[in-house]
């Protein structure tokens, strides 16, 4: 039995849309389109999946104080060439290290390091995940 009236499940109490739009809001900040893209993406099977992806990960950790978003995002490109089989994460995150003033040359050196630490497969699918990032931003039209 589902007890969707327990605090932690309710996703669209004011506090948690505040939460969510909050969330949103620095995803957006960081990611633009692409973050907001997963959130949609989402919304039709697992509603309250974007709901913490957005709250808690970008509202309540993302946003906080003590790492400046390039730290973040550095860490964050990191872990996912770690784990591995995050390359849809990992494409999005590149972007947004690009756009927090992340060189190229910067995330393919975070990408050779890791290479030590989690194995040159993880490193090469990484590889190629920034070279797809790479060119979409070059041929994409000016805006």
């Amino acid at each position: 039995m589902t007890n969707t009236s327990a605090p932690q499940h309710d996703i669209d109490s004011p506090e948690q849309l505040a939460r969510r739009r909050h969330g949103q809001s620095v995803l957006s900040r960081i990611d633009g389109h692409a973050g907001e893209a997963v959130i949609d993406s989402l919304a039709d099977i697992n509603p309250a999946l974007g709901h913490h992806v957005a709250a808690f990960g970008f509202g309540d950790i993302y946003d906080r104080p003590g790492l400046d978003p390039r730290s973040r995002q550095l860490v964050t490109l990191g872990s996912l060439i770690a784990l591995g089989g995050c390359e849809p994460q990992l494409k999005v995150h590149i972007g947004a290290a690009l756009n927090v003033g992340i060189s190229r040359e910067e995330i393919t050196e975070v990408i050779l390091h890791a290479a030590c630490y989690c194995g040159f497969p993880r490193a090469v699918n990484a590889t190629f995940v920034a070279r797809e990032v790479f060119t979409e931003r070059d041929t994409a039209p000016a805006n």
